[in-house]
């Protein structure tokens, strides 16, 4: 954390919103559903959309992969989404894969084994590795509330500038991207 408080804009957000942590999900295939759920859409469909899902499905692979259609979109998922959660949960399921699974596996090729369900892409990957897995260096910049929040914290920056930046913040980039969103929020 101390590569963090070297810069001065995070030392502000670190003192502004004190010690933010990351903490692997219990389940991690949950965990990657929750970043299906929040592709592409605000952050207010998402968590009114995962609100519904949550309260009325069992989010492990079986259930959803015998789950009725119409009912996962009358959660407000659409055609797409189902498919993609669909996807992953019958990879999980055939693959056998937990968080034991990913845990010697580098970041690296977390993303290559998740990037080849359809529906996975490396945003999807990255939000991965952060919140199931807990790896504090990833950054994504994939994501758009941090490039924008990079941008609003150091100036109109390209994304190779926001990755050069980030670089002297090894290795906790995820940790600094927490502070970004927060500021970006």
């Amino acid at each position: 954390m101390n590569q963090l408080r070297t810069d001065p804009v995070l030392q502000e957000l670190i003192e502004e919103h004190g010690t933010l942590e990351l903490e692997p999900a219990v389940d991690p295939f949950e965990r990657l559903v929750v970043s299906i759920v929040n592709q592409q859409i605000s952050t207010a469909s998402a968590s009114a959309i995962r609100e519904r899902f949550f309260n009325r499905f069992d989010i492990a692979p079986e259930p959803l992969l015998n789950a009725n259609e119409d009912d996962l979109r009358d959660v407000g998922l659409s055609q797409q989404k189902i498919e993609y959660i669909q996807n992953t949960a019958k990879t999980f399921q055939k693959e056998n894969l937990t968080k034991a699974t990913f845990s010697d596996m580098s970041d690296q090729a977390v993303i290559d084994e998740l990037t080849t369900i359809r529906g996975i892409g490396v945003w999807t990957a990255k939000m991965f590795l952060m919140f199931s897995l807990g790896r504090k260096d990833v950054f994504p910049t994939e994501d758009l509330a941090v490039r924008k929040g990079m941008q609003e914290l150091y100036g109109d920056l390209t994304e190779s500038e926001m990755v050069e930046i980030a670089e002297q913040w090894r290795p906790n980039r995820s940790i600094a991207a927490l502070y970004i969103w927060r500021a970006y929020e």
